[in-house]
């Protein structure tokens, strides 16, 4: 028999700043349930109510009508995403703050193991060292409902690591709000959709959810259209915009493909990017930024050492490692911050750059974002072309009628969305993201990916997240702490798959390594297929229809938990079909590993 919840909510509601933000009094309100080992991804955009939904379950803030059910003992942590630390000494006097602080010994283990010193001064502490230490206090209290609001912001690729594979053997239930897809893919088993005041849930992974929402947005739209509703029809751009958004993406896509083919041709074996010598013409016409036989030093370390690379117009580069690593060190070297100790960096007269750093410092409190975007005006020059302020705040997923807003009314997400507005609207031809990523909702993410790939400039990018980084670029530098840098075509998959490449033996080695990545595999000569047994024949021939079939029994058992009365109406019920979700997606992982598995030998 299926467990009952831990945390139950009917009917909550909440007012703020004069309006119902859900469960108004025409409505039902929000029904929540949280079982004692969910996994569950909660989405919504930026402003919907999700870090305010956090609060509400915390119980840092009263909703308005609503019953509230917890199970005796339960204990409930939120990992915010901006903890305050105003007046501890330390990283650790923080952590053993508050009501209920976990034991010392406990985060001292939890923090050994995330490389950070609790004995670090709170108020000189960078953005990485107290989100470790937030993490460290949040696990060492041993929650039962674990409350996560963008855990892997300002983390290296390290630490999201290992968080992930903490969280892989939690026994708990935990709530996670992310703009990381490839964390959600990985650790969620379920989604709860926060949508213009209504919740719902799904029996599906973050993996599954951009399908499911386009279903209900096409499910409204038809609905609106037999109504003939026209007003509700308008209200629906945006979600519209989500849909034609993606469609246009694979479309770009395409483009990242051939473009990382190309590169891909420009850099040896080795992966170091052959520097011809170039006339001054091909210079001016094509390359942007040329390091030849870099090195840096801090001291008697070697951050960079004997980098070689050309930065062509249009390129997209990403740079990755684990922080200390020398990311920010590489970024100053090619646009001429810094100099290095040897070697050269040529740049073209004519670049002119734009710098979108993490600390969003131009984002004044007090102006308005008509004031940030037009500088008080109606009207915006953007790339040289003029545009309606309000017509561009739609551009950027805005409600038009923020133009008069304060900055600082607006969530933390919105802001770097606005700032993204007024920078991408500046005459530039290299634009440098430093972590752009962070804050964002998943459909700015969708933008701002439609948004470089459309830019006409260069761009360099220095991020931890992943999946961003695959759908991006066409170029990836990676460090890895000894002053080398790799030079890969394609994105982060790809640097992952070389650097396995080279540890593997030699022989290993000479076989090209499988690309992971969502981008299509680099041309290479097709290896001759491999003859399979007669039952792999027959396993690859008919597991593709098994698979689909188990999608459908999934997508049924699915629609039937659905019902959020179920459990109490008919417990067994309820137990059998979950059970049969479990077996069914088991099933199916299997059947897929199987069939990929396969696949490879049939294709080389």
């Amino acid at each position: 028999m299926a467990q009952p919840p831990i945390l139950s909510w009917e009917g909550l509601g909440l007012q703020q700043g004069g309006r119902w933000l859900f469960g108004g009094p025409e409505t039902d309100g929000l029904n929540l349930h949280i079982g004692p080992r969910d996994r569950l991804a909660l989405i919504g955009r930026n402003g919907a109510g999700k870090t305010t939904l956090f609060r509400l379950i915390d119980q840092q803030i009263e909703a308005d009508r609503g019953l509230r059910k917890v199970k005796p003992g339960t204990r409930i942590v939120l990992l915010e995403q901006e903890p305050d630390f105003t007046g501890c000494a330390t990283l650790m006097d923080w952590a053993l703050s508050g009501e209920h602080p976990p034991a010392e010994h406990e985060v001292e283990a939890i923090a050994g193991q995330l490389g950070i010193d609790m004995a670090t001064p709170a108020a000189g502490a960078s953005g990485g060292e107290k989100r470790r230490a937030a993490i460290a206090r949040a696990l060492a209290q041993d929650p039962d409902l674990l409350l996560m609001d963008e855990p892997t912001n300002h983390l290296d690729l390290a630490a999201i690591d290992w968080l992930e594979d903490w969280l892989g053997r939690y026994t708990g239930a935990f709530v996670v709000i992310s703009h990381d897809r490839t964390f959600l893919k990985r650790l969620t088993s379920a989604t709860l959709w926060l949508d213009r005041g209504a919740l719902r849930r799904k029996e599906v992974g973050f993996g599954g959810y951009e399908a499911w929402e386009e279903q209900v947005y096409a499910e409204e739209a038809r609905a609106a259209e037999r109504l003939d509703a026209r007003l509700k029809i308008e209200a629906h751009w945006l979600e519209r915009g989500v849909t034609a958004r993606r469609k246009r993406n694979q479309g770009r896509l395409e483009k990242l493909w051939q473009m990382r083919a190309q590169r891909a041709a420009m850099i040896d074996p080795q992966g170091a990017a052959k520097l011809k010598l170039a006339t001054a013409e091909d210079f001016k016409s094509k390359s942007v930024i040329v390091a030849e036989h870099v090195s840096k030093n801090f001291g008697e370390r070697r951050i960079i050492r004997d980098f070689n690379l050309r930065i062509q117009r249009g390129d997209r580069i990403g740079v990755v490692g684990a922080n200390g690593t020398g990311k920010t060190t590489l970024l100053k070297l090619l646009t001429g911050e810094l100099a290095p100790d040897s070697g050269t960096v040529t740049i073209s007269k004519k670049l002119s750059g734009v710098m979108i750093d993490q600390q969003r410092s131009v984002m004044a409190a007090d102006k308005t974002v008509r004031q940030v975007l037009a500088e008080g005006g109606d009207w915006i020059d953007v790339r040289g072309v003029r545009k309606h302020v309000q017509g561009y705040l739609k551009e950027f997923l805005f409600d038009p009628g923020i133009v008069d807003s304060k900055v600082g009314m607006l969530s933390g997400g919105e802001r770097s969305r606005l700032l993204l507005a007024r920078e991408f609207a500046r005459l530039s031809n290299l634009l440098v993201l430093d972590e752009p990523t962070n804050d964002l909702d998943l459909e700015t993410l969708d933008l701002l990916q439609e948004v470089i790939a459309d830019y006409e400039g260069t761009v360099l990018i220095v991020s931890h997240d992943r999946d961003f980084l695959d759908r991006t670029v066409t170029l990836t530098l990676g460090l890895d702490g000894s002053g080398m840098v790799d030079v890969v075509a394609g994105g982060y998959e790809d640097w992952i798959a070389k650097r396995k490449e080279r540890s593997a033996p030699a022989k290993a080695r000479s076989t090209p390594a499988a690309q992971t990545s969502p981008a299509k595999p680099t041309a290479q000569a097709p290896a001759k297929s491999a003859k399979l047994s007669y039952k792999d024949q027959r396993d690859y021939e008919l597991l593709p229809a098994r698979i689909e079939e188990l999608d459908k029994a999934i997508a049924r058992g699915e629609e039937i938990l659905g019902d959020a009365d179920l459990f109490t109406r008919d417990p067994q019920r309820f137990a059998t079909i979950n059970q049969g979700l479990a077996n069914a997606r088991a099933e199916k992982d299997a059947a897929e590993e199987r069939w990929l598995a396969l696949a490879e030998l049939v294709e080389g």
